[in-house]
Parts: C-alpha cells; structure tokens; sequence
C-alpha cells in the first residue's frame, strides 16, 4: 500500500487524493516529529507563566477575555471540542473527511500549533486504521476554519461521537479506537483549538473537484468533437493560427484536444446538397474551445491556489520559529471560497454549451439531416427526447449552484467573528455542480455517439470510432427502437466519471492536454 509521509512544509494535491480516495497509510518524518516537540515546548513555557495567551489560557472568540486557570485548562480544550461539535444535516462522504483529517494533520505536523507529537500520531492512527468520524452537512462558516466538522474529528481522537469503522458500519468512536489499540488523546493547552481551527474541509474538496475537472474538461473536448462530428461541422475553427491570436491557453489546448479527436474524419465539412454551405457552425459548436478553455484557466488559477494553502500552516494562534505565539487571521476562507465559486461558473457554463449542443443534434431543423429526436421511427418512437428535459434540468440546477456562497456573510460570536467566507458552502455546492457536469457530458456523449453512427454511410474519425466501441462494450446501446433510457444514461454517467471516455479517445490520440 502507497505510504504518504507528512513533513514540516505542507504536502500535494496528489497525497492529499490518495490519503482521500486511495486510502494511503500515512506517517510522520522524523523532522515533523521534531518540530512538533520544539513547539510544544513553547506552548509549556508560555502556559506557566501569569500573563494569558489566546488558546493557551483564555477562553475563545468573544470570551477570550476570560484568563482561565491551570486546573480549568484540560478541562477548556475538551469543552472546545465537544460545543463546537454541533453539525446537523446528512453525513458527509467519507472522502471528504479523510481529506480534512488529512490537512487537517499537515498542518498540525509543520510545527507551528503545539500540539504534542502524541496527538499527531492518534490522528494518523485513526486514518490508518480507516475510521472516519461522522461529520454532517451543516457546521462550518468558513472563518475560523471548518470549526465543526473539524471538532467532529477531534471528538472522535478523544474517544467521543461517532464514526464509521472500516467495515462502513458506524459505532462510537470509542469501540472503534479501543479495537484498534489506538488511545483516546487526553487534550492539554492550546490542542483543542488547534485541531479544529482550519481551513481544510473546503481545501480537501477543493482539492478534489480540481482533480475530477480536469478530467472533465477533457471529456467535454471530447463530446463536443463527437458533436461536431455528428452535425457535419467543420474542424478548421480548431486550427492552432486562429487560437494563436488570442494567446489564452486554456482555449488553445482545448481546440488541439479536439482537432486531435477528430483527426481523420470522414464526417467534417460535409454539407447537406439542399441546403445553402453553411460558412459557419452555430457558437455552441464553434466556440467550444473559447469556453472550455476559460474553464480550463479557470482551473489553473484555482489550482494555484491550493498549491498556497498545501503549504500552508493554518491555525490561530500560531507559534513562530523564535518562539513567540501570535494570533493572526490566516483562518478565514476567502481565497479557497473565491475559487470555489468561479470554479462552479466556469462548470455551469461548460454544462450549458453541452446541452446546447445536444438540443442541436435532436432537432430535425438544426441537425442537417439526422432524424427528430435521433428517434429510429420518429412518431412511434420518441428517442432522446427526454434525456435533453433531464439534462437540461440538470444545467439549471447548475446554474443556481453557480451563485456565489462566498458573496454571503452571516456575522456570529457576538459579532466577534463579524466577518465569514462561507467556503465550506462553496465547497459544498461544487461537488454538486461536478458530479451534474458529469451527467450532463454523458448526456451529450449518449445522443452524439448516437448521431455519428446514424451517419452510416460516412466514416468517423479512429479516436471518435474508439470513444463509440467502449461505450457500446461498457453496456451503453446505440440507435435502434425506444427503450427504458435510465440505465444506459446511468451506465453513461459512470462511464465518464470513471475516465473510460478519455482512456480509449487517448489509445489513440496519445495525451489529452
């Protein structure tokens, strides 16, 4: 089993996936393990002397002004824990609280929180032996961090709450720590809070979405090439000149992906003899690379930022290298919330072109010769006519979803915390918006498939003749009389969001950019 090693300088975007979904066994460098003993000293000396500290020996956010006692101090991180435990609403995927487990120690590891090695090595025991605490769907306001589902997960390290074991079966945390021989942490100064003020929940899944839209956004050059393809369009928009002149280079890799998709087509440029040329295709066809490609920068500029917050030590207050322990505002979400956001426009607008698209290829007047609904007896038969209805409920749902959650500000904590990112929200809503992209480009794919192969007596090009073949071997029926249209819609989906599109369109093309 792949082992992912935590160190002092924050991790990747590649470890944080494998801990998520890969299931990696993680461990602590010996540097991490020092730098987590040299702050924890520090915390020591600060918590014995007369002067308050924040987190240290005060209570937090609006009663920080409150300076608590060495008998109460235990006593003060335990309570943290279990009242900002107060999450409500469906339980969050497990691969999200892998993730925010995952950073969640990153940052713990890098030495600036004081928090024994002890409590760093529980947390990657209980990753390690799979138990995942129960975190809900309700919680976080982005600033201070993820504040409840990360006190979720501290709770569980306690030995408190629930979680769910291995097996998928969930029980309290304490039966499942007890039979793994992992040891409840007993919390001292400054470790309550720092286990639960980050930002991680809405990093992991920003992580995460950055990682399914970059395959996605192959596949819509794919899908969009099929269409092309199957409206008879012509591929000369796609060549490299014309992008050249507008330097962007999302829009150029994605018309290369799709001139390379279409590589010796028998079907581009072909006009119908009793219709005028068509000098141009409609925009939803001819400027596919124009919108994926601001997506696809979209999704560098997104990814630039989580490389930042993977290096980054999150937490307040923080300890320094010369020993001082200040507070700061490095909690709040803003610069993940912003780029969930704009990741969930480019998304719904990626979504919306597609349907465009497939709306093309089922009406008779626009498809240049294919048959109303791409049905096999028109009338009788009603083909794809209600995949377009459930694709196009799903663009406007995704079109709702691309309302900005972090335009949004709730104050709380007696007006201490004045100001939220609402992320956690952001973050939410995209892993809607992703996996609805998902359906909407299977969609597309399901009725332009169909149309190039309606187009019998032309020749598709070999990658687009390979994306057909795998999606008919995956079970997904091509033309022929109506049918319950479900599972193959279903059978679609999953044959995209497993990457079985991109993989043979790439046996042949070679790398997708």
């Amino acid at each position: 089993m792949h082992t992912v090693v935590v160190g002092t300088s924050g991790t990747t975007a590649a470890d944080v996936i494998a801990v998520a979904r890969g299931n990696a066994r993680v461990e602590l460098s010996r540097e991490a393990l020092d730098a987590l003993a040299h702050a924890r000293e520090i915390v020591d000396a600060l918590a014995a002397k007369p002067e308050p500290v924040y987190g240290v020996s005060t209570g937090f956010g609006a009663l920080a002004t409150r300076h608590i006692g060495q008998e109460l101090r235990g006593r003060l991180q335990r309570n943290i824990v279990r009242s900002h435990a107060a999450g409500l609403g469906p339980r969050v995927e497990r691969e999200v609280v892998r993730a925010l487990m995952f950073l969640r120690l990153k940052t713990v590891a890098s030495g600036h929180t004081g928090v024994r090695p002890e409590v760093a090595q529980t947390m990657a025991a209980v990753l390690n032996a799979g138990i995942t605490p129960v975190v809900h769907e309700y919680g976080s306001l982005g600033c201070s961090g993820d504040l409840a589902p990360l006190s979720h997960c501290a709770l569980a390290l306690m030995g408190e709450g629930d979680a769910e074991g291995p097996d998928g079966t969930v029980r309290p945390a304490a039966e499942l720590l007890a039979a793994h021989g992992i040891t409840p942490v007993e919390l001292r100064e400054k470790e309550g809070l720092a286990l639960l003020n980050g930002t991680d929940g809405m990093l992991g899944m920003l992580v995460m979405a950055l990682a399914d839209l970059e395959q996605l956004y192959k596949t819509a050059d794919i899908t969009a090439a099929l269409s092309l393809e199957a409206l008879l369009g012509t591929d000369k928009v796609l060549r490299p000149e014309l992008h050249a002149i507008r330097p962007h280079p999302g829009q150029a890799a994605a018309a290369a992906n799709m001139l390379a998709v279409l590589k010796g087509s028998g079907l581009v440029g072909h006009f119908q003899a009793d219709e005028a040329p068509r000098v141009q295709d409609a925009y939803s066809v001819r400027c596919a690379p124009q919108v994926a490609g601001a997506g696809r920068d979209t999704l560098a500029h997104a990814r630039r930022v989580a490389e930042r917050e993977l290096a980054a030590a999150v937490d307040n207050p923080v300890v320094l290298p010369d020993g001082r322990v200040e507070s700061n505002g490095n909690f709040h979400g803003a610069p993940v919330a912003y780029v969930l956001d704009f990741l969930a426009i480019a998304a719904a607008d990626l979504a919306s072109i597609a349907e465009r698209r497939t709306d093309r290829l089922l009406d008779k007047n626009r498809s240049h010769g294919l048959p109303p609904f791409l049905a096999d007896d028109a009338g009788v038969d009603s083909g794809l006519m209600i995949a377009q209805y459930t694709q196009a409920a799903l663009v406007s749902e995704l079109k709702r979803l691309a309302v900005p959650a972090s335009a949004d500000s709730i104050p709380s904590s007696a007006m201490q915390e004045d100001h939220v990112s609402m992320g956690w929200s952001a973050a939410r809503k995209l892993r809607t918006a992703v996996g609805n992209l998902n359906r909407v480009l299977a969609i597309e794919l399901y009725a332009a498939t169909r149309a190039v192969e309606l187009r019998d007596t032309l020749t598709p090009a070999p990658a687009s003749r390979a994306a057909i073949d795998a999606l008919r071997a995956a079970g997904v029926q091509g033309p022929g009389p109506d049918r319950f249209l479900a599972p193959d819609l279903e059978a679609a989906d999953a044959f995209v969001r497993e990457g079985k599109l991109v993989a043979a369109v790439e046996q042949v093309t070679g790398a997708l950019a």
